[in-house]
């Protein structure tokens, strides 16, 4: 295939490329010695930290108690030294802004002494506080643009570490951002906040249970992440994926994933160059990096970390995404993170798997083998049913975007109905709570497999469900809605804050019912226990999520279904969610008005961009390419009468039809992107849903069709057969 010029020169650089190959000796490096190896870690500070000062650092990251500040002093001073011989000048708070993206603000060690020379100084104070200028970051309407004092807030719970880069190392101290009045501006506070709620209400539940909880109760969190690869001469050659993360025009090729033959088949060399590399670097970075595979879609693969505390968690996916950019530019690729970069394909999501405990108590969502006879797991499970019943159209909006629109819904991602997957042993047992009767388990038969060499093997009491927007899998839930290029906080705080609240009603009613029962904790729990299976059984849903028959099961149940963002978002400042999140004091009104008005923004904007690039790239690049074939297929009818055969002219037609079209959609697009509005930001996107986005796509439908038509020489863009085959 010949292509453009520019399609050409990718090709030819792509075929001789070679996968980069690390210094000889490097993989043999035990991981032992690799991991965490750039981290200042407990190890790190069991070392630099005199006794006293190490229990205090230990005891505020495991209460979430502060640090005295004449502590501080110390840490900063052992801190700087351990970075200094790693080899690093700068030192950097890093916070997570409302963007969604990481921030950073890189300052020296750096400190004149006063007679020509300098010293190397980081002070206790400075660990702890930092003030980057907050003006230019979006606040929602928090602050006027003018006002630009914000603070950093080094959070201890969340370990430092060198960032590595070709030419040194900088220190990276993980921190809140807000504002001078005190309100979140970050991802990271309200998780810490909803935490402390999840904690406290669990605690609560414990107590009655007769445990006393050793310890911060907090979830765990594992966040597996899709994307794409292409190689950088094909990324460079579209506009679309540059400016938009996704491709505005693309015909589907002949071959798709339709063989299926792609998922978990042998990695690419190349890609495994590049899957080992990144492994390394998240392994000096102590992220516990544990599955690597090729997905569903040519071209697409998927990481898998092993479970960790949830806020160190939400920063280490954080650093997963910047690792899977970076690192693939080094090999001369690009790492696409949009959910869905190739129409026709499978889009990429980011699974948050959840769960709750703590080393002294264990996982609370562990059924154990008799789940039935478990009553501590039977009330936590059934605190999750009442949370995400409650509260699935904020569960929703938590996983809403522009870009996220493209893929929830279509037969790769979960649908908009947010339900719960519990599978035929649990959805059982809940049913006869519900029945109030005595409670027995289904037990599953081990697999016959029919070959003598093999035992029986012990079969899970459920099959997993792909199709469920949130599943339990075994020990733990999976929310499989959170879009690839989303930050996980947003679905975190909301997961957090609602298991807390729900644990709040549970602590709140069994205190209740054991009072009434002569503190019987049985009755009171079996009472309580058929209560909320009563109220939220109809949230249970372990079929085909795809179906048109659960739609009309779900409406029946009267379970939310917003199709879009623009009608997703307004759950998060409902009267009941900003009581809620007041409640348990993790976000207030004022903030949560905030975060709708930012989202609608930025999803106004992502239309616009795309609207945008759309006009350049029809009227610079795929009209005047159709045009120049059109024009030869002109001069070919016009020869061939000359010489006096007749010519069958379907396809200088149809190709003349298909220009006046893709003109016609053009400028009707430029006409609506014109007609400036002055409306509230929820007026606007529904503008942009209304308008913008359908006549955006007409444009798409009417170029796509050319691409099939118009010589391979003369299109402008690599085709997706390129991109997504061509590695």
């Amino acid at each position: 295939m010949s292509g453009s010029s520019a399609r050409a020169a990718a090709i030819t650089a792509i075929t001789n490329q070679a996968p980069i190959r690390n210094k000889p000796g490097i993989e043999k490096a035990p991981l032992s010695e690799i991991f965490a190896s750039h981290v200042f870690s407990v190890k790190v500070m069991r070392e630099r930290l005199p006794e006293q000062v190490f229990q205090s650092v230990v005891q505020a990251m495991e209460n979430r108690t502060s640090l005295p500040k004449e502590h501080a002093d110390v840490v900063a001073t052992a801190m700087k030294d351990w970075a200094i011989e790693k080899g690093a000048t700068h030192y950097s708070h890093v916070f997570y802004p409302l963007t969604g993206l990481t921030a950073e603000k890189h300052d020296s060690f750096l400190c004149p002494d006063g007679q020509g020379g300098v010293l190397e100084a980081f002070s206790g104070k400075t660990l702890i506080q930092g003030e980057p200028d907050a003006s230019s970051f979006p606040n929602g309407g928090l602050r006027e643009t003018f006002e630009a004092r914000g603070y950093t807030l080094w959070d201890v719970t969340s370990p430092a570490y060198l960032m590595e880069s070709p030419n040194g190392l900088t220190l990276c101290i993980p921190t809140m951002f807000i504002s001078w009045n005190g309100e979140a501006l970050d991802k990271k506070t309200p998780i810490l906040r909803s935490m402390q709620a999840l904690n406290k209400q669990a605690a609560r539940v414990l107590k009655l249970l007769g445990k006393e909880p050793a310890g911060f109760i907090s979830p765990s969190v594992g966040a597996e992440q899709e994307y794409f690869l292409i190689d950088r001469n094909f990324f460079f050659a579209r506009p679309d994926l540059v400016s938009a993360g996704r491709t505005l025009f693309g015909a589907r090729p002949s071959k798709g994933q339709e063989f299926a033959d792609q998922y978990f088949g042998a990695i690419p060399e190349r890609v495994l160059a590049f899957m080992m590399d990144v492994d390394r670097e998240l392994f000096k970075l102590g992220i516990p990096s544990k599955t690597r595979h090729n997905e569903v879609a040519p071209g697409q693969y998927e990481f898998a970390p092993v479970y960790e505390n949830a806020n160190v968690a939400a920063d280490h996916q954080q650093l997963v995404m910047v690792t899977l950019k970076s690192v693939a530019r080094r090999h001369g690729m690009e790492c696409l993170l949009h959910e869905k970069p190739f129409k026709t394909f499978n889009g990429s999501g980011k699974h948050l798997n959840w769960s709750l405990g703590n080393p002294a108590l264990g996982n609370l969502l562990d059924p154990g083998d008799t789940p039935e006879e478990n009553m501590q797991f039977l009330i936590f499970l059934m605190a999750m049913l009442r949370a995400v019943h409650r509260n699935a159209a904020l569960l929703r909006a938590t996983t809403a975007s522009a870009s996220n629109d493209h893929r929830l819904g279509v037969h790769e991602a979960p649908p908009t109905i947010i339900s719960v997957y519990l599978g035929d042993q649990l959805t059982d047992i809940v049913q006869q709570l519900r029945a109030g009767k005595g409670v027995t388990a289904k037990k599953a038969p081990p697999l016959q497999l029919g070959v003598d060499t093999l035992p029986p093997i012990p079969r899970d009491t459920g099959d997993r469900n792909r199709t469920s927007p949130f599943a339990f899998t075994g020990d733990r839930f999976e929310l499989r809605a959170v879009g690839s290029s989303h930050s996980i906080s947003g679905a975190l705080v909301a997961l957090n804050t609602i298991a807390a609240d729900a644990l709040d009603y549970v602590a709140t009613t069994l205190k209740r019912y054991l009072k009434k029962e002569s503190g019987d904790i049985n009755k009171a729990v079996t009472t309580l226990l058929a209560q909320m299976a009563k109220a939220h059984a109809p949230i249970i849903f372990n079929d085909d999520n795809y179906s048109d028959d659960w739609r009309r099961e779900a409406e029946r149940r009267d379970l939310p279904n917003y199709a879009n963002t623009v009608d997703a978002l307004p759950a998060l400042t409902h009267r009941d969610n900003i009581a809620m999140f007041e409640k348990h004091n993790v976000l207030s009104k004022k903030e949560l008005d905030s975060r709708q008005h930012i989202y609608l923004n930025h999803y106004v904007h992502s239309l616009k961009v795309e609207a945008n690039l759309i006009l350049r790239m029809g009227k610079t690049m795929i009209f005047p390419a159709a045009v120049r074939y059109q024009s030869e297929l002109a001069r070919t009818c016009a020869d061939l009468k000359t010489v006096g055969y007749t010519f069958d002219t379907n396809t200088l037609d149809r190709m003349t039809a298909l220009v006046k079209q893709l003109q016609d959609a053009i400028e009707k697009l430029e006409r609506i992107m014109t007609e400036g509005l002055e409306v509230p930001p929820s007026e606007e996107a529904r503008f942009y849903r209304d308008n913008i986005l359908p006549t955006a796509d007409d444009v798409r439908c009417i170029a796509d069709q050319l691409e099939l038509l118009v010589a391979d020489d003369l299109w402008p863009l690599p085709t997706y057969h390129e991109m997504l085959f061509i590695q």
